[in-house]
């Protein structure tokens, strides 16, 4: 399965009521979660227009990755369309660019970002439930994964 081939899905509709909560809360620098939760906006394949959502930005050996929990929703397909992005938090943006990773490369990152969240139970279910990693999961599980919750590492630009 090609990058582009990952499983469309939906965000679930409890995210449509607490995002606009989340982006205000991370727009007054608020830290939210384990995680390191940014807006990310991104720039509409069609329009042209910014779009901006709240993500979670995850760390690995110096480099910096954004994962989509849902699947392949317009974040995603936006961003494969024009790889120009704009992080912030609080007063602090930066415009970056994107790379979208293979399974295969997305894998071990995906993989190192989400054990710290598998030691707490709460972040554990959700991603087994949305992930469906379990602790223990193997490389190949990762790579699974990773087909569908497509990564991206956010560069200079």
């Amino acid at each position: 399965m090609s990058m582009k081939q990952a499983t469309i899905s939906h965000v679930p509709s409890f995210l449509h009521l607490s995002n606009p909560i989340v982006k205000r809360l991370v727009q007054l620098g608020f830290k939210l979660g384990p995680t390191s939760m940014i807006l990310l906006t991104v720039y509409g394949r069609k329009t042209g227009q910014p779009h901006t959502t709240p993500v979670g930005l995850f760390t690995v050996a110096g480099r910096r990755y954004v994962f989509s929990t849902f699947g392949e929703v317009n974040w995603v397909r936006n961003l494969r369309s024009n790889k120009n992005v704009v992080i912030a938090h609080g007063r602090h943006t930066e415009a970056l660019s994107a790379i979208e990773l293979s399974p295969e490369a997305a894998a071990p990152v995906l993989e190192e970002a989400s054990a710290p969240l598998m030691t707490l139970l709460p972040l554990r279910l959700l991603a087994q439930s949305w992930y469906g990693l379990k602790p223990g999961a193997t490389h190949a599980d990762y790579i699974n994964a990773a087909r569908h919750h497509p990564v991206f590492e956010l560069i200079a630009a």
